[in-house]
């Protein structure tokens, strides 16, 4: 039962901080700086799991998080000029915090156990409410995107 809570109340977290940085990124950037910024945010985000490697002290992680983070970078590099590519790399994000969130809290082993690394509890359910409600944003937002970047 606490479980659940918990895992509610960081869901409703996620949910918040993707409102503020919508909010905030409308009132602070023009079209193009918007899409740069979470395209590079998107390489800042997947570098936490990296961070949790070092944390946890999972010698055995490093590569298959250093992987995912590649993987992550470079949707961000391309998402820079790609709306399309954006949206996909923050619901790819989301699936690698929920699959993280099954595999470290809930018994499931769906990555060698010697592979993946820990992290905090409910930071799977926060990451992946936050990454999918930006990318439904950025879905929105594609067109105004593009016709910035078509402007020069």
């Amino acid at each position: 039962m606490a479980f659940s809570i918990i895992i509610v109340l960081y869901v409703c977290i996620g949910f918040l901080s993707a409102a503020g940085s919508v909010f905030i990124s409308r009132k602070l950037f023009s079209a193009k700086v918007e899409q740069t910024f979470f395209a590079l945010f998107l390489i800042a985000i997947a570098g936490f799991y990296l961070a949790f490697t070092a944390y946890f002290g999972h010698e055995g992680a490093w590569q298959l998080e250093t992987g995912a983070v590649i993987v992550f970078a470079v949707f961000g590099l391309f998402a820079i000029r790609l709306p399309v590519v954006l949206i996909i790399g923050y619901v790819l994000h989301g699936v690698w915090d929920v699959l993280h969130e099954i595999h470290v809290h809930c018994g499931a082993h769906l990555f060698d156990s010697q592979r993946a690394t820990d992290l905090p509890l409910a930071y799977g359910a926060f990451c992946a409410t936050y990454d999918w409600c930006m990318a439904a944003y950025f879905y929105t937002r594609r067109a105004q995107w593009r016709a910035a970047w078509a402007r020069h």
